[in-house]
């Protein structure tokens, strides 16, 4: 019995052990990197009690900041330009709803001024964003 031994041959088999190691490290990373890629202004809403709302991904959101900043999602705009910016945004869609986040720092009349132009650019739905109450527990 003869044995060959030619070590001239191609291994033909792959070694999956590198690939897993760099798919569990990107993993990790994902799982680490997902929760600091939430998008939006940060406001500090009003709390209140009711029920929450249906959105997805195509939902338009006004946000009012602190600092009295307008923002359509995440672009800054002015309030003299958000009327037109509204209208061309929904244009073609029908009952397309906005959802207005202000801040509970904001004076009242810059919130209805945005309002108003919300309606003005001829959305019919508009929903108010708030935090809910705290519910305190009985001990």
């Amino acid at each position: 019995m003869a044995f060959s031994t030619n070590n001239n041959q191609f291994m033909s088999e792959i070694n999956v052990t590198p690939f897993v190691d760099v798919m569990l490290v990107l993993l990790i990373i994902f799982m680490v990197a997902a929760p600091m890629m939430t998008q939006g202004v940060d406001v500090s809403l009003p709390k209140a009690s009711s029920k929450s709302l249906d959105t997805n991904d195509e939902t338009l959101t006004i946000t009012i900041d602190k600092n009295g900043d307008i923002y359509i999602n995440t672009y800054k705009v002015a309030l003299e330009s958000l009327r037109d910016k509204l209208s061309t945004i929904i244009s073609g869609r029908v009952n397309q709803p906005v959802f207005l986040k202000a801040d509970k720092d904001i004076a009242y009349g810059l919130v209805v001024r945005v309002m108003s132009e919300i309606k003005e650019a001829g959305i019919q739905k508009i929903g108010m964003v708030t935090e809910p109450f705290e519910k305190k527990s009985k001990s």
